[in-house]
């Protein structure tokens, strides 16, 4: 398919959160130097892929700055990954996820992102009696400090067609490992960078979600998270590489990866706002252990 020239666009933008951004110094050889505004040198951020049919897609709010952000392959019609921050502020549960009966959405509140032009984005039908879950890049359950933060993570750039079994089974596992370390003790600020793998080579095939759409959305094989942790000045990354299959395993150190070894299944070159000397350090290293694992 032919590259499309994707308009540029920013949903609810809004003010920065209290986590500032890293300008990336000259020294950074892989720096997201190539885009002018300085939000792309946030350090949850990963290289950005070069052509136009790659969008970046920033979500936030008044209240609480920069929610997530997500880059948009226009042609597949899908997320290549989705970064945010967890850290103090962002962490407060102001919102019940259950309130969303009583509200215009009547429970529900996937929908797609309508600032997307509707040939670059997928649609609710797309998924119905498809088979797959809406499966969450930033969970729901990671954005309760508001109403308007957590609806934003159901918009349909934020999902992933995903099996259940895999879910609710190691997905979730993962999840909540993400959220234990979500705590004052363990870090100041988790930078998450999380997607699943939509290049062809590393598909589930057959790609269209059900026989009443009209499109072809693609369905990954692996999906994948890399965490990057600052505490008191320090920073160390764990990554999480699994199959995209029925799994309910509950032990994560069989899918741990360092970084490095991400970086080569996914292509995406993760962290790059780092300098360099501290990237390269704390992408080369894999220990569970340091991160309570076992």
């Amino acid at each position: 398919m032919a590259a499309v020239a994707c308009p540029l666009l920013f949903a609810s933008c809004g003010g920065d959160d209290d986590e500032p951004a890293y300008v990336p110094e000259s020294a950074n050889v892989n720096a997201n130097t190539t885009v002018s505004d300085a939000i792309y040198g946030r350090l949850e951020l990963p290289r950005l892929a070069d052509g136009q049919q790659y969008k970046v897609l920033t979500y936030s709010t008044a209240d609480y700055g920069v929610n997530m952000m997500i880059e948009w392959d226009c042609n597949k019609k899908a997320q290549r990954w989705t970064a945010y921050q967890m850290h103090r502020d962002n962490s407060a549960t102001n919102w019940n996820r259950n309130s969303w009966k009583d509200t215009e959405w009547g429970g529900d509140p996937f929908q797609p992102d309508r600032q997307l032009p509707a040939e670059y984005r997928s649609e609710l039908e797309d998924y119905i009696g498809s088979g797959f879950n809406r499966g969450h890049i930033c969970p729901s359950a990671d954005r309760l400090c508001s109403k308007e933060m957590n609806g934003q993570t159901y918009y349909l750039t934020n999902i992933q067609p995903q099996i259940y079994d895999f879910n609710a089974g190691v997905w979730l596992t993962m999840e909540t490992q993400v959220r234990k370390w979500n705590v004052e003790s363990f870090r100041d600020t988790l930078f998450v960078c999380k997607g699943g793998t939509i290049d062809d080579a590393n598909l589930v095939s057959p790609t269209k979600l059900n026989s009443n759409s009209t499109m072809t959305l693609p369905v990954p094989k692996y999906f994948f998270m890399a965490i990057l942790c600052k505490k008191d000045g320090k920073y160390k990354a764990i990554a999480f590489w699994a199959e995209h299959k029925a799994d309910k395993s509950t032990n994560l150190i069989p899918y741990t990866k360092s970084v490095d070894e991400l970086e080569e299944l996914t292509g995406i070159d993760f962290f790059c706002n780092l300098p360099d000397n501290v990237e390269t350090a704390v992408e080369s290293l894999v220990s569970p252990s340091s991160w309570g694992l076992k």
